[in-house]
């Protein structure tokens, strides 16, 4: 298949299109300042420099001489991920690329691989994407190492449960300990109950497919302690409380969160950020079986506080109070858990917006800057604490679910209870997916705040 970002040695760029940027408020001076064939030619086609729009521009001979987009915002970080697969075949150059900040760089060329994603494991592409030529830079290696980060989230959540068990997210972080000299363990079926982690093991055990903790570290241990937790739900049916057709349709993504852990995981280990990695993803199928858990229940946990049953669907909360527990345990700086958690949280923001909540302003406030500069959206929600009063229990310390109201809160407070109160926390609840087709963003599986959340240890760390 066709590279969609050809790096080449300065000096010896092959033929390449050029592709001029045109902002669309200032479209009005490109063309003053446009020749009169090019001007004619605009008309003609009636570009007008919109957002994600383009027009070819033919040369004298009636080959295809220019490229003009048009973009809102030149930093825009999808500016011209409609390119790739709209393009002709063939390699492209950006014309300001030479002289450009290199941040701009790395948002163009991000912004081009972005949008030459497809998933391909069972259904051959419509077509190759058109090839971006670049020289050798710092940017288009960063580039790649983010892109590669959200291809790999995409790859997982879009591969049905049948291929992406909690076994193949095991072999994912396998692989990753190979590839960048991580350690790798993981606690498997009885496993989890011998060594304390019987919440994961009460949610996995109806399953064909063995629940497990995959565990990867990596780095210095004399570097701060970073701990990344994911949910890894490789499928949930609900349970007992089985989930309506619509509802389950998708539940294939009810792994997203594990998916995330495991591509931050990667870009940390790939910039070498200097942190003592810790990362969890408690994996297993929320399957229906003569062993399955059930509403009314009551489930022990590692923190010793005991869990009621009230929904065996609220599942996701339930194996990360283990996950959450144990990296606890090492008092790290900072403890991230991400997980496709609730529908109220998709109600509250919708799909695009993933929630976030934590105990500390000041890590917040980071994430937030992160967030604006990556592009990579995010909204906080308050840890509110007088809903706790909604997941009270008559016979356990904790009830599984809160009621109909402020369900993406409830379930951020019953998590807090598994953080001890000095340890510093941030929870993010994601969709994971993208239920439309937006430049850059296909429909699909989706790396949410990644970008983000991998900025601001960069930012807290890269200095120390």
């Amino acid at each position: 298949m066709t590279i969609a970002v050809e790096c080449v040695i300065a000096g010896s760029v092959p033929t390449a299109i050029p592709i001029t940027l045109v902002v669309t408020a200032e479209y009005k001076n490109f063309l003053a300042a446009a020749s009169d064939t090019t001007r004619a030619w605009l008309h003609a086609t009636d570009f007008r420099a919109n957002p994600h729009t383009h027009a070819l521009v033919p040369g004298a001979d009636g080959h295809i001489a220019q490229v003009l987009v048009g973009v809102r915002d030149p930093n825009d970080v999808y500016a011209i991920s409609h390119l790739p697969l709209a393009l002709p075949a063939g390699r492209y150059t950006i014309s300001d690329i030479a002289g450009a900040a290199p941040s701009l760089i790395l948002s163009w060329l991000l912004s081009w691989q972005l949008g030459s994603y497809q998933f391909t494991r069972y259904k051959k592409p419509k077509r190759d994407p058109a090839t971006l030529v670049v020289t050798p830079s710092p940017e288009i290696d960063h580039a790649h190492m983010i892109y590669a980060a959200v291809k790999l989230v995409r790859d997982l959540v879009n591969t049905p449960t049948e291929d992406m068990g909690p076994q193949h997210l095991s072999d994912v972080a396998q692989s990753l300990a190979k590839e960048f000299g991580a350690t790798f363990n993981e606690w498997v079926g009885e496993d989890l109950l011998r060594h304390n982690f019987p919440a994961i093991y009460a949610v996995g055990r109806a399953s064909h497919r063995p629940p497990r903790l995959i565990e990867l570290t990596w780095g210095d241990s004399q570097h701060p302690r970073v701990a990344i937790v994911g949910k890894g739900v490789c499928f949930d049916t609900g349970g007992v409380n089985l989930k309506g057709a619509d509802g389950m349709r998708w539940m294939k993504k009810d792994m997203g969160g594990g998916a995330h852990a495991l591509a931050l995981a990667r870009l940390i280990m790939a910039a070498k950020l200097p942190v003592h990695l810790h990362m969890l993803v408690p994996a297993v199928e929320n399957a229906v079986s003569g062993n399955a858990y059930r509403p009314g229940e009551v489930v022990a946990t590692r923190a010793g506080r005991t869990i009621e049953i009230g929904n065996t669907d609220a599942e996701g909360r339930v194996i990360l109070a283990d996950a959450l527990a144990f990296a606890a345990e090492h008092k790290p700086d900072i403890i991230i858990d991400f997980a496709t958690l609730t529908g109220a949280a998709r109600v509250a923001l919708g799909p695009e917006l993933p929630a976030v909540f934590s105990n500390r302003d000041d890590w917040f406030s980071r994430l937030d800057a992160a967030s604006k500069n990556a592009e990579d959206p995010l909204w906080r929600l308050p840890l509110w604490q007088n809903y706790n009063s909604l997941i009270d229990s008559n016979i356990a310390d904790l009830n599984n679910t809160g009621g109909p109201q402020a369900g993406a809160i409830t379930a951020a407070l019953f998590l807090e209870h598994f953080v001890p109160q000095q340890q510093a926390w941030i929870h993010i609840d994601q969709f994971s997916w993208n239920p439309r087709a937006r430049p850059g963003r296909p429909e699909g599986g989706e790396a949410q705040t990644l970008r983000a959340v991998f900025a601001m240890l960069e930012m807290a760390y890269r200095k120390q």
